[in-house]
């Protein structure tokens, strides 16, 4: 049965909690608070024991999906499995206590993890140096496109251009408009690479930068990388790394080697910090040593005295957030790049490319894959066959979950339509990937046998299939 709601539960005179009363005295709420500070109405607030709210809350987390208890097969968002060992270090004393306020000399141990951390991401990335304030990789990339404006301005050319390719994240175009840009779009040639001849034809003297992901979102690698930062650069734009597909690339290649000038890193994918829900996150970026004038300030700076926070840069963009980052997901990340170390990292990328061949294989008899030949960390797959009988990649998705998987990320890149798009991070073993394979295979069955099934999915979970556009439209989260 669907739990019901914690009102639900209420019934008037419950507790959950009890005071001794015979040891209060006279003592009450009334009068040790003001006048001023107490309500005139009472709260409206569930009553239950307490063994009713424990259990409530872990029905509720049975009811729910996440990385300890499932695959995700959810392309573009590298959703892998969280080692505890992270957990464990991010709730050191020493760690979970220190104050974003305090005295630096107090917190040389903090300090010391994030300016190590930044010296990492440096290596990783081939980067100059890196800025751990902004707390998302959206953030990150408006960050870059920041330093990007004040980059050209510093030139006596502020530019008005960014151009973006066709199968971009929905970000990129946004976090451009946001500095001030105006967009540009470069298509796809038939292979789903950056169609070079529109390139050359698009990048001018008023191109700020290209924004690219590579591995594209179509989980293949830009092989012409070459040609693409010499035509951007030799127009004095710059290019800029999307680096939601970073997973692919660890310990293997640089964004740095390929000629990228700015990197984003979402922390919170590669580097294994908790994921979904809207946060926590965190969106480092990396440029090359012609924008170092240009980091948001301040940044971490060591001397014989140990470390400090230098705010003595004139051409920074100034401070993008509160504090120095989203300290506890950094100090995560930091855990599970030490734990791993340079060849760990680089297994990272081996095993997840493995593993999205391997299921690329394994579903290629069975569904359409519109770009042949070997991918990266991901690969895409099309539903559009199946209109005809008028199933829709949303349909498999919704199905996959009455066979116990998360779905797949569906109707993106746009360019493919009726796309389903599959990632198979490394943390997933190979029994895993057979299991979601053959559930595929019976779904692909289903779909000439009993098409009904997957357009009334998912029939076996606490809820059934939403109306996603109205509850978009019509949000109400308030219990009547």
């Amino acid at each position: 049965m669907p739990e019901k709601t914690i009102f639900e539960k209420s019934v008037e005179g419950r507790r959950g909690q009890s005071f001794p009363i015979e040891q209060l005295g006279d003592f009450s709420p009334e009068q040790a608070l003001p006048k001023a500070c107490l309500r005139e109405m009472p709260l409206d607030l569930p009553e239950v024991s307490e063994n009713e709210l424990m259990r409530h809350y872990t029905r509720l987390s049975q009811e729910s999906y996440g990385v300890d208890n499932g695959f995700y097969p959810l392309g573009s968002c590298t959703m892998k499995y969280n080692p505890k060992i992270n957990e464990d270090v991010a709730r050191f004393p020493g760690f979970s206590q220190v104050h974003p306020m305090q005295e630096v000399q107090s917190a040389q141990g903090a300090l010391t993890v994030l300016y190590e951390l930044e010296q990492m991401l440096c290596e990783i990335s081939g980067m100059a140096a890196i800025s751990l304030q902004p707390v998302a990789g959206a953030q990150g990339e408006m960050v870059g496109m920041m330093m990007a404006r004040a980059y050209h301005e510093s030139q006596g050319h502020a530019r008005q251009v960014v151009v973006i390719p066709d199968s971009a994240h929905g970000t990129n175009p946004a976090s451009a408009h946001l500095a001030g840009y105006t967009i540009k779009t470069v298509h796809s040639n038939a292979e789903g690479l950056i169609d070079l001849d529109d390139l050359a034809k698009i990048v001018d003297r008023d191109t700020a930068a290209l924004m690219l992901t590579n591995p594209n979102t179509l989980g293949l690698f830009e092989t012409q990388i070459e040609a693409i930062a010499e035509i951007v650069h030799a127009a004095g734009a710059l290019l800029y790394f999307d680096g939601a597909n970073l997973n692919a690339l660890l310990g293997l290649t640089r964004p740095g080697d390929m000629g990228f000038d700015i990197v984003h890193f979402n922390i919170h994918k590669t580097f294994s910090t908790p994921h979904g829900g809207g946060g926590p996150g965190a969106g480092p970026v990396g440029i090359g040593a012609n924008l170092l004038p240009f980091l948001p300030s301040p940044v971490i700076k060591k001397d014989q005295d140990g470390f400090s926070f230098d705010h003595d840069l004139p051409q920074s963009i100034g401070r993008v957030h509160g504090f120095y980052g989203n300290f506890g997901i950094l100090l995560r990340a930091y855990t599970y790049i030490r734990r791993l170390g340079a060849a760990g990292l680089a297994a990272i990328s081996r095993n997840t490319i493995i593993n999205a061949n391997y299921l690329k294989k394994r579903l290629e008899e069975d569904y359409n894959i519109p770009m042949s030949g070997p991918c990266m960390h991901e690969f895409i797959l099309s539903a559009l066959a199946f209109r005809k009988k008028g199933i829709h990649a949303w349909d498999i998705a919704k199905r996959l979950i009455d066979y116990g998987f998360y779905p797949p990320t569906v109707n993106f890149p746009l360019i493919i339509e009726e796309a389903l798009m599959i990632e198979a991070p490394e943390s997933e073993a190979r029994e895993t990937l057979d299991a979601f394979a053959e559930a595929m295979k019976q779904i692909r069955h289903e779909i000439d046998a009993e098409p009904e099934k997957l357009k009334s999915a998912p029939c076996s979970g606490p809820a059934g299939r939403m109306n996603e556009v109205q509850a978009a439209r019509q949000l109400d989260v308030k219990y009547e």
